[in-house]
């Protein structure tokens, strides 16, 4: 059994996260930036002052992240948690009236009528908001992309550019005439929805270094996510524009040819001096 090696005693969710993440060399604040957790929860989940989190989904939640931070077993760090939350986790008490409820009186039908319809109205107007775009603007944004030589059915390696910090950047390649398969690959977690005429495809949080490759036999397929600055965009593994940046969601085309005219539309990038 895995334990605490002094005392014998069974080692906590929070032992095991403390002890990956001092092992290399991180604060909590570095965890707090990789998964945008706030501080104070991460102090609570370590500390396994569950009362302080909002709830026990929070919990297990803000660990499973945790976990992935530091690269431990998720599945260990949750069993870890789901026994202490049962042993330790405490809701609080209901505050108490002052006085009797009178259990004869309640709101009238027209109340109750009028409280119905309302909350229809905005369950009906959330759905459409998230749901469609119709109340909602989004832009594709197209981002600069470099011309590099070649012909169609070899591409040669993205050459690097000058960056702010003086290192290099894979600069972007045109999208070959004759379509490809487009992968996407997250560099940091973003929640996408990937769809096409058909339906939906994916719809879930993609996690740092993970990988999707669209169908090539999907019919106009597309991508909406709120982070597209996280979101890498290959064809036959050749960078192509960034989807947009993390100042607004968008919803854009993926497919090789949709890429294509994005590329096509894009000035040619001025090489930094």
């Amino acid at each position: 059994m895995d334990g605490d090696s002094t005392t014998g005693t069974p080692r906590t969710a929070g032992m095991m996260l403390r002890s990956a993440r001092e092992a290399q060399g991180l604060t909590l604040s570095d965890i707090a930036q990789r998964t945008r957790i706030p501080l104070r929860h991460l102090e609570a989940v370590e500390d396994g002052k569950f009362q302080a989190l909002p709830s026990i989904t929070y919990a297990m939640g803000f660990g499973r992240a945790y976990a992935r931070a530091v690269n431990i077993d998720e599945t260990e760090v949750a069993r870890a948690l789901r026994a202490e939350l049962a042993a330790n986790y405490q809701r609080p008490e209901p505050l108490q009236d002052l006085e009797p409820i009178d259990m004869r009186r309640g709101p009238s039908g027209g109340l109750v009528a009028i409280a119905a319809a309302v909350a229809i109205v905005l369950l009906l107007g959330v759905g459409l908001y998230f749901g469609t775009s119709l109340f909602r603007r989004d832009e594709a944004v197209t981002a600069p992309a470099a011309t590099v030589a070649g012909d169609l059915g070899m591409l040669p390696s993205p050459t690097p550019a000058a960056g702010p910090a003086g290192g290099g950047a894979p600069a972007t390649a045109p999208v070959p005439a004759g379509g490809g398969q487009v992968t996407l690959t997250a560099t940091g977690p973003a929640w996408v929805r990937i769809f096409d005429d058909t339906g939906t495809l994916v719809n879930k949080e993609m996690a740092a270094n993970e990988r999707y490759d669209v169908p090539m036999t999907a019919k106009n397929p597309q991508i909406r996510t709120g982070r597209p600055d996280l979101i890498t965009v290959t064809v036959n593994g050749s960078n192509v524009p960034p989807l947009g940046t993390a100042e607004r969601a968008v919803t854009v085309g993926i497919s090789a040819e949709a890429l294509r005219a994005r590329g096509a539309a894009s000035p040619t990038p001025t090489p930094a001096g």
